[in-house]
């Protein structure tokens, strides 16, 4: 395969580049055999035994089996050795965190969930971090020396000038200007933090419905309002991690909320935010309003409003989608994206009438058009981007057989 621009042409460096080449066509395909690698690669067949043989010799590729069924002799297929490396990633909320490993090829090995203290507990955030992630990978059969990255994900951003966790007053113990140091002291392995709503749109670019996109906007709407930024295939996180934290801003059919970091509010959370939804059904008459926690009323109030025929429904999938759209009309007027993806229960459980809805009143809100889609991934996404952030790190270091 041809080198990039400015890369030394050295035999050493161009194995390594087929090597890679070839190891991201087995992640993305799964088992192959010599001879599919050859053709995906363009390599001539001696040059593909030569590189399978290497990577096998390097514990990188496993032979799993042959092909059947097809004329001729069967030929032997070869597969990404899921134990080259693990990786694990930590999703945090007020409630719990949720911790799980991962091996290189993606497949989760092991999961844990360890719910918080409340405030007066005084448990260290540090030792609920290492409890949380040793609790994975002892579910993964693993040892912490096992693990090669660890990306956490929480509600708002660590400001890369102080340090200090910022946009996420209701995360009690994440605000110590220490807490970063404290927490590389006691993990042995590399670690990265993340917004959370960052690592939902890392894991729609990566597995899901923002695949092939590189300019998108993914609006977020759970437990809180957020949104992330993709411009040019990359996540814009601002001067102080707070690009996106669209909770904050001020809308029209809201009053002003000032000092909006001592209110963790804003107006558009106070207009679109899922605490919204079973006050504006009220306001509409409907009377079964799902008990517990708002976020998860505001889903089943989507979900019903989505599949239920009746005025007050239709009434309230029409009101929330004008709501949604008028804080995305000043994204959208100021980004232009491509593409936009509504995530989080409090969105993706109004599905389709809500998707199209919201759609129809941007158009009317905004100049540029671009395409909304619900986001495929629902399954803890949060926790699904933090793996997928750590894994790529992993990949690039696991697989460089240049060294």
């Amino acid at each position: 395969m041809a080198g990039t621009a400015g890369t030394p042409g050295t035999p050493r460096v161009l194995r390594a580049m087929n090597d890679r080449a070839a190891l991201d066509l087995l992640l993305e395909h799964g088992p192959l055999s010599r001879t599919r690698i050859g053709k995906l690669t363009g390599l001539s067949k001696p040059t593909a035994s030569q590189l399978l043989a290497r990577l096998e010799a390097a514990g990188l590729v496993l032979a799993t089996g042959t092909t059947e069924g097809r004329p001729g002799p069967n030929a032997q297929l070869y597969a990404v050795n899921p134990a080259a490396g693990h990786a694990a990633g930590l999703d945090v909320t007020p409630e719990r965190i949720l911790a799980a490993v991962a091996d290189i090829t993606g497949r989760t090995v092991g999961r844990h969930e360890l719910p918080t203290p409340g405030r007066r507990t005084g448990t260290p955030v540090v030792q609920q971090v290492t409890d949380a992630l040793d609790g994975a990978v002892k579910a993964a059969g693993l040892a912490r020396d096992d693990i090669h990255r660890l990306v956490i994900g929480t509600p708002g951003a660590f400001d890369p000038t102080t340090g200090r966790l910022r946009y996420a007053s209701h995360l009690p113990g994440w605000h110590s200007p220490t807490l970063l140091d404290e927490l590389a002291a006691a993990l042995p392995m590399p670690f990265e933090y993340e917004n959370d709503v960052n690592l939902v749109a890392l894991a729609e670019q990566r597995l899901g419905a923002a695949r092939g996109h590189a300019d998108f906007v993914l609006l977020w709407n759970q437990e809180g309002l957020g949104a992330a930024l993709v411009l040019g295939g990359r996540l814009h996180r601002g001067w102080t991690g707070g690009a996106g934290e669209v909770g904050f801003l001020p809308v029209p059919g809201t009053p002003l909320v000032r000092q909006v970091t001592k209110a963790n509010s804003g107006g558009y959370q106070e207009l679109a935010g899922s605490q919204a939804v079973p006050r504006l059904a009220r306001e509409l008459g409907i009377e079964d309003i799902p008990p517990g926690p708002y976020a998860e009323a505001a889903a089943r109030l989507m979900a019903r409003a989505a599949q239920t025929g009746d005025d007050a429904h239709r009434r309230l999938l029409q009101t929330y989608a004008t709501r949604l759209a008028t804080g995305l009309a000043s994204l959208v007027s100021v980004l232009d994206p491509e593409l936009v993806v509504l995530s989080g229960a409090s969105l993706t459980s109004g599905g389709e009438p809500l998707r199209a809805l919201v759609q129809a009143e941007l158009e009317e809100l905004a100049a540029s058009r671009p395409r909304l889609v619900m986001g495929d991934v629902r399954e803890h996404p949060v926790l699904r981007g933090a793996l997928e952030s750590a894994l790529a790190t992993t990949r690039d270091e696991v697989f460089d057989t240049s060294r």
